[in-house]
């Protein structure tokens, strides 16, 4: 396993001058070797301005929110963090890997929920990397691996789960938004931790039956709506059937039999089920 090693690249704007002024010294000195025919200065001027010539490559330049990462010969050395015009060893190599925080939209994935239905979903990640050492060496290109980690995830959390809630005891893809994204994000974090990269945040973007049964499963929602909205009418006619009944009786407004009660029971729960406002009878005759 690798992990994150910082270190501290000096300045390059300082490097500049320093090496301005020796490369000046060692042209200065391959000339005066020249001019008095010394031929250990000659050659001890030549390999000078030889290698202050290949430290000219050793600059390198780091943004805001960027890392480089430097190995040397393929051994990691560390990562350089602090922004601007850096020189390290020119023989070193320096990946860059943005600290950014990005998002990756998956398409539209079409799968089977828990209940074998087929959906459609999509979602948005936000990410950043956090362990550049990592990012670079624990996978071969991170950005592919969040990409295809992320999309894997969500198929796994739509078979996990119905799309709506038939059981209010059972989460649901659609009922409960917020805890299945932090499922979502749980999981995406969990197979994303080996390629130092962060889940900030996770979000279903898209969420629809597919094509082919999106009507049926319109009319079957429309049909538990309509079911649910029923129970609720009769549960508050009965109540309010037996509410009258009880202080008809407490009152002792009128006494009624057996019959009578299942006539006026009968005639109350046609009156507040209906869906339509019921024609009212006028009985102008006697009480029987």
């Amino acid at each position: 396993m690798f992990t994150e090693k910082e270190i501290k690249a000096p300045n390059g704007i300082m490097f500049i001058f320093v090496l301005l002024a020796l490369q000046i010294a060692g042209i200065a000195a391959l000339i005066n070797g020249l001019q008095s025919h010394a031929g250990w200065q000659i050659i001890a001027s030549v390999v000078a301005t030889i290698t202050l010539f290949v430290c000219w490559f050793g600059f390198f330049m780091v943004h805001p929110k960027q890392a480089a990462v430097l190995q040397l010969f393929g051994k990691y050395v560390g990562t350089v963090h602090s922004p601007g015009l850096r020189w390290a060893n020119p023989f070193y190599s320096k990946s860059r890997v943005s600290m950014r925080v990005r998002n990756f939209e998956s398409g539209k994935l079409k799968v089977n929920d828990k209940s074998g239905n087929p959906i459609e979903i999509a979602a948005v990640i936000v990410w950043e990397v956090v362990d550049t050492a990592e990012a670079v060496f624990q996978v071969d290109d991170y950005e592919d691996f969040v990409s295809i980690q992320s999309e894997s995830a969500l198929r796994n959390l739509a078979t996990s789960y119905a799309y709506d809630n038939h059981d209010e005891a059972e989460m649901s893809l659609r009922g409960d938004s917020a805890l299945i994204s932090d499922a979502l994000r749980k999981e995406v974090q969990e197979r994303l931790d080996k390629a130092g990269v962060k889940v900030i945040e996770t979000r279903i973007s898209h969420l629809a039956y597919a094509p082919e049964i999106a009507n049926a499963m319109l009319r079957r929602q429309q049909a538990m709506a309509i079911i649910s909205a029923r129970q609720k009418v009769v549960e508050g006619a009965v109540g309010m059937v037996e509410m009258a009944l009880t202080q008809l009786s407490e009152r002792e407004i009128v006494e009624l039999d057996t019959e009578r009660k299942a006539a006026m029971v009968s005639n109350l729960l046609v009156v507040l089920c209906s869906d339509e406002a019921a024609q009212p009878v006028l009985n102008t005759g006697s009480l029987y």
